[in-house]
């Protein structure tokens, strides 16, 4: 095998093992293949670059551009919402209109903003009519990839193996020379669908009395009753006039309030400055279990002899300083008190940063290199400490003055617990101390024998003292938030709220959003558009506690709370997609339609006609979007996906050095050779079964980029034309159905719909070998095999 062969080989198993581990962003992996590609002179640099000037790349960004003209100027919208009230309150015909409607859309429009688009207007037909969204939503996505296959312009992979044909020095495909087997294959899923596809389909929605009312719905899809109910707060309480923050309603009990009513007035979504009144009724949300367990604290007995404490133990605790390294893996995150005791069997007591030393609020200080931790642990814990790299020094704490200036006898005190007690027989994890406060458990005392860092799970006896390291009055707090008084009646007057102040919607991540991997915390709900996030949806599972650190990604839906005229900021805002819209009584604006659809005619008949090649009529129809003002130059640019235009341009030069050194004669002749005397039609079908099952773990575009030249070289070792091979390759590549993550169409409906993994594989296996049985009956009579 010849070095340049070899190398070429090397290039792409790595880039393969990069895509399939998602170690590195695709498109990012793509220009490091570019790059390497021509160091090691395997292409030359007009070659490496010539991917950003190839007229697919051009034609596919221009598309990006005018689909997204499509849909801002509403035609898009109005197609498919007029064509679906046509389809009836039957599950038969529905999945039919929509993936009809689907599949022709996305023959011109990205197939992702498709999805989108009908997204909201299928949930909303969902409600209507009384059927689950996750029997229609699913259809839907599947027929967005599937109406691509139909044109040329309708998905990637065929525009690329279109303009391969044509370096090759064949004829390109033109752009109706999919839509024979396209249709068919549409067709084809639409009866799978019907006789076999909607059995497989789970059924996972609120029930049909439901239909009508949307905030009922969202209410029994995300279960808020069961974590929905209202406190008194009574005259002269701890917690009368403090603000929200004050209290520690929302970092000790873990609640979000949602209305503060007395008086007959009510404020909805309080900030949390407002003031608590005595006599106010409050609407929280959040778990009752864990706010009764603050009420078992009220049976502790606290001891404030700190000093006499101190004394008492400090011989049997040992204590280490240590300094956080440049390199260290904590740095510019707050500190996790759970995550560093199990790691280093140690508890953080302090955080000195210069002269200034911090012993409450630790879990919400984001570390920063060069600062000592002060920290109580065993032998053990030192052993760990010296080891680790995120230290540059760690030694034992024994100076006396040094133990002063950290000030920690001052907040040591003890907890006894009583004969009767709730706790007893309990593991200590039950009693909430990391949890509800910022308190470390330094040990616990049974008799005079002391226990250092017990574990999490070890059970409370009666007498039990826990010795306790944090700030006191936060036991003060406690007694404010046990005075407030549950009225398990109040949870009926969320329907009231919803009714009349405030909005329940269901919305979710955009598919091109920045925000994806953001916390709750960093998107700034409550801030930007003064609402709340009660709940999020991820995978078939409902999260509805401790969502502020929750990283949101594609595919989640999540549930929001806040006043109606705050909900239009939402709507309008291009990182989200609002699937429960509310009305702002405004007309949608579709005086541009008609412009925008001349234009996309005259994108078809230009290529028709022959008058312009695809790539200049899409970069013209794509200016004219933005001349005639469909959309601005703005949103022009955004309207790109970028991710998928630098994978495709920077995988080009890999299937240009395939081609030169003769790796792609190489692997076309290996697998010749493992086929043996197999027909020109075996051999191009498993081309087909290839590229189908490596849609799996490679970007669809790449994965074309790859398959091209070997298909080109085998068709021309077996003196066939290349046209059977690389439809067939273009159908294999679109067709990715059996997961969610294979296409940002199938994500996109995961959360609204509440799929799990294993639904796409339940419906996308089955359909992925209807696609293939269409391909193999049909595919010889619209493209024989003549010869080369």
């Amino acid at each position: 095998m010849d070095w340049h062969i070899a190398a070429v080989y090397l290039i792409l198993l790595v880039s393969l093992a990069l895509f399939i581990t998602e170690k590195i962003r695709v498109d990012l992996v793509a220009l490091l293949v570019l790059c390497t590609l021509t160091l090691f002179g395997l292409v030359t640099p007009a070659e490496a670059f010539s991917g950003f000037s190839n007229p697919a790349v051009i034609t596919v960004w221009a598309m990006f551009i005018v689909s997204s003209g499509l849909t801002r100027t509403g035609i898009a919208k109005i197609i498919g919402r007029h064509v679906l009230r046509l389809a009836g309150t039957g599950e038969v015909r529905l999945i039919s209109v929509i993936m009809l409607t689907s599949a022709f859309l996305s023959a011109f429009m990205n197939n992702i903003g498709v999805a989108a688009l009908l997204l909201p207007v299928v949930i909303d037909l969902s409600r209507t009519t009384g059927i689950a969204p996750s029997r229609l939503l699913l259809p839907l996505a599947l027929s967005s990839l599937l109406g691509g296959l139909t044109t040329m312009v309708g998905t990637p992979p065929n525009l690329l193996v279109s303009m391969a044909l044509g370096d090759a020095g064949y004829e390109r495909f033109e752009l109706f020379d999919f839509t024979p087997l396209g249709l068919l294959i549409v067709l084809a899923a639409i009866g799978f669908f019907l006789l076999l596809g909607r059995r497989l389909l789970p059924t996972r929605s609120p029930a049909r009395e439901l239909a009508h009312r949307p905030e009922a719905d969202l209410q029994a899809r995300y279960r808020l009753k069961e974590r929905t109910f209202t406190l008194v707060v009574p005259r002269g309480s701890h917690v009368a006039n403090k603000t929200i923050a004050e209290s520690r309603l929302t970092n000790i009990a873990g609640l979000k309030v949602i209305a503060a009513m007395q008086y007959g007035k009510t404020k909805v979504l309080p900030s949390s400055d407002y003031r608590l009144l005595g006599g106010q009724r409050l609407l929280v949300q959040g778990r009752l279990d864990r706010f009764k367990r603050l009420k078992n604290w009220n049976e502790l007995i606290v001891s404030r002899e700190r000093s006499v404490l101190w004394d008492l133990v400090s011989d049997e605790i040992l204590l280490f300083e240590v300094q956080l390294s440049p390199t260290c893996s904590m740095a510019g995150q707050p500190l996790d008190h759970a995550a560093f005791r199990e790691k280093f069997l140690g508890n953080v007591l302090a955080v000195r940063r210069g002269d200034d030393v911090r012993r409450e609020g630790m879990a919400r200080l984001p570390l920063d290199p060069g600062d000592r931790l002060l920290i109580q642990g065993g032998e053990e814990t030192l052993n760990r400490l010296e080891k680790s790299t995120d230290f540059d020094e760690c030694f034992d704490v024994t100076d006396k003055d040094l133990v002063d200036d950290y000030e920690i006898s001052d907040q040591i005190f003890v907890i006894r617990v009583p004969s009767d007690s709730a706790f007893v027989g309990k593991p200590l994890y039950e009693s909430g101390i990391g949890d509800l406060f910022d308190f470390r458990l330094l040990g616990t005392i049974r008799g005079t024998k002391l226990d250092l860092l017990p574990g999490r799970d070890e059970l409370v006896t009666q007498e039990d003292r826990w010795l306790i390291q944090g700030d006191l009055s936060q036991v003060d707090v406690l007694r404010g938030l046990q005075e407030l008084e549950i009225d398990t009646e109040g949870a009926a007057d969320l329907d009231e709220l919803a009714a009349d102040k405030i909005a329940l919607v269901e919305a979710m991540l955009a598919p091109r959003s920045g925000l994806a991997r953001k916390t709750i915390a960093d998107i700034q709900f409550e801030e930007k558009y003064g609402l709340e996030v009660l709940a999020v949806w991820r995978q078939g599972e409902n999260y509805r506690s401790e969502l502020s650190g929750m990283s949101l990604e594609l595919g989640d839906a999540f549930l929001l709370m806040g006043p109606r005229d705050k909900l239009e900021l939402l709507q309008n805002d291009p990182e989200f997609l609002v699937l429960t819209p509310v009305s702002t009584g405004e007309e949608e604006n579709t005086s541009k339609a008609w412009i925008a659809t001349s234009i996309l005619a005259g994108f078809v008949v230009a290529i028709l006609s022959g008058a312009l090649t695809i790539e200049v009529a899409a970069v013209l129809a794509a200016s004219l979007m933005a001349l005639t003002r469909c959309l601005t130059m703005e949103e022009a640019y955004q309207a790109i996906e970028w991710r998928s235009i630098f994978l495709i341009a920077g995988m080009l030069p890999l299937g240009i050095a395939l081609q030169t050194t003769g790796a792609a004669a190489y692997t076309a002749g290996q697998l010749m050779n493992v086929l043996g005397d197999a027909s020109p039609w075996v051999v191009i079908f498993s081309f087909y079964l290839m590229t189908a099952m490596a849609t799996l773990f490679i970007p669809t575009a790449a994965l074309v980029v790859l398959m091209a030249p070997i298909v080109l070289t085998a068709s021309n070792t077996l003196g066939i034309s290349p046209e059977p091979g690389m439809m067939a390759i273009a159908i294999a590549a679109s067709a990715s159905f059996a997961s969610p993550v294979s296409h940002p169409a199938n994500l996109l409906v995961m959360g609204p719909g509440g799929y799990k993994f294993a639904d796409y594989f339940r419906v996308g296996i089955p359909l992925t070998l209807v696609v293939f049985l269409v391909t193999v009956i049909f595919l010889p009579f619209i493209w024989p095999l003549n010869p080369a």
